[in-house]
């Protein structure tokens, strides 16, 4: 397989915390939840994507429950990307929003090959975090236009779908959305490991991203990690475990 290739080719950074990761200025912690749903706090905020109720691809994870966010983005109002269970500010509308120093762009892309006629238009998300230029397209499976990829374009952290199915982005695709905006970080998610199998969850592995991106460098995360300005150096990919 391509990842076991490329594990006995690169030098792996590997990241294992038992405890908080403490966060310097330049810096943003990461805690993935699995499916497309991370904490990243930085900058004084704190800010939860994608929460989920365990279904479907998201079936036997842990469902996001963290109180002390201060507010939440998600791609659309399907349980599996938009399950909201507690009493935060919640933005899944597109449109422009400020909160507090932070300034939220939420742009509609697609959710399906189809122009969105069979799961609606996806939200994605951009917003600067403690100096950070953040794109969430975990909910996207269309085309994007002129307009939409000079918002997107060259983000210090991509967070993209990979596995395919039928609202999200295979490997093929998202590796040319990927080549469109010249991220620094990329973080796929809704893929399965290759040794991993759901019932009702018709996402595949990360093979077909990896061969589509070449010789990018990869690291290999914890759950919990860190990202800096020095990691933004060159395009690299994080598998989260």
């Amino acid at each position: 397989m391509i990842i076991s290739k490329i594990k006995n080719l690169i030098f792996l950074t590997l990241f294992s915390f038992s405890a908080p990761l403490p966060l310097f200025a330049g810096n943003l912690f990461l805690k993935s939840y699995g499916h497309s749903s991370f904490l990243i706090e930085g900058g004084g905020k704190s800010v939860l994507l994608n929460p989920f109720k365990s279904i479907g691809c998201a079936s036997g994870l842990e469902e996001p429950k963290n109180s002390k966010v201060d507010f939440v983005l998600a791609s659309s109002r399907l349980a599996d990307e938009g399950y909201y269970s507690f009493n935060k500010l919640f933005f899944v509308d597109p449109g422009s929003y400020r909160i507090n120093n932070i300034y939220l762009n939420g742009i509609s892309i697609p959710h399906d090959r189809v122009k969105g006629r069979r799961f609606g238009m996806a939200t994605v998300w951009i917003w600067e975090q403690n100096d950070f230029k953040i794109v969430h397209m975990g909910g996207a499976a269309g085309d994007i236009n002129i307009t939409n990829e000079i918002l997107l374009s060259r983000p210090d952290i991509l967070f993209i779908s990979i596995g395919g199915g039928i609202k999200s982005y295979n490997g093929v695709e998202a590796s040319k959305i990927v080549k469109q905006l010249n991220p620094k970080a990329i973080i796929p998610v809704h893929f399965l490991k290759s040794s991993e199998k759901k019932e009702n969850c018709d996402f595949s592995d990360s093979e077909e991203f990896l061969e589509n991106m070449g010789e990018t460098n990869i690291k290999f995360v914890d759950k919990e990690f860190v990202i800096g300005k020095n990691d933004l150096k060159k395009m690299t990919i994080y598998f989260v475990d």
